[in-house]
Parts: C-alpha cells; structure tokens; sequence
C-alpha cells in the first residue's frame, strides 16, 4: 500500500540528488531508497548495541560481588 506523504528536500541536497542520479545513471527514487535502507539498518545497530551496553546496567555489582559466596 503506498501513501503520499510530503518531504520538503534542502536545495543543496536536492542538486546533489539530480548530480549523483545523473553520474550514477540511477532513478532518485532508488537512490533514496537505497539510503533510507542504510540508515535504518546504522540506527538499528546503534540500538541493538546501546541495548546491550544498557543490559549490563541491570546490576552495580562487580563480578566477585555477584558470585561472592557461590558454592558450585
């Protein structure tokens, strides 16, 4: 299903849009998707990464405090 939802494009950005799709020899629509791609995967990385760097904040204690006293 597609939308129509409206995105306002810098003038800088939109010249380098038309010069890459030119030099590129690529539709616009492609290059944005293509970079929207990449994008969502960095900010899906950096979240996975800073839940597992806020996991580790599930306890103050060191290692030797958490397994002091366990008889294995």
């Amino acid at each position: 299903m597609e939308r129509e939802i409206k995105i306002e494009i810098k003038e800088d950005k939109l010249k380098s849009l038309e010069f890459y799709a030119e030099f590129l020899k690529k539709d616009i629509n492609t290059m944005l998707d293509e970079a929207l791609e990449q994008y969502f995967k960095a900010e899906e990385k950096r979240i996975s990464a800073q839940n597992t760097h806020d996991d580790g904040a599930l306890t103050n204690l060191d290692y030797n405090e958490f397994w002091d006293d366990v008889d294995i």
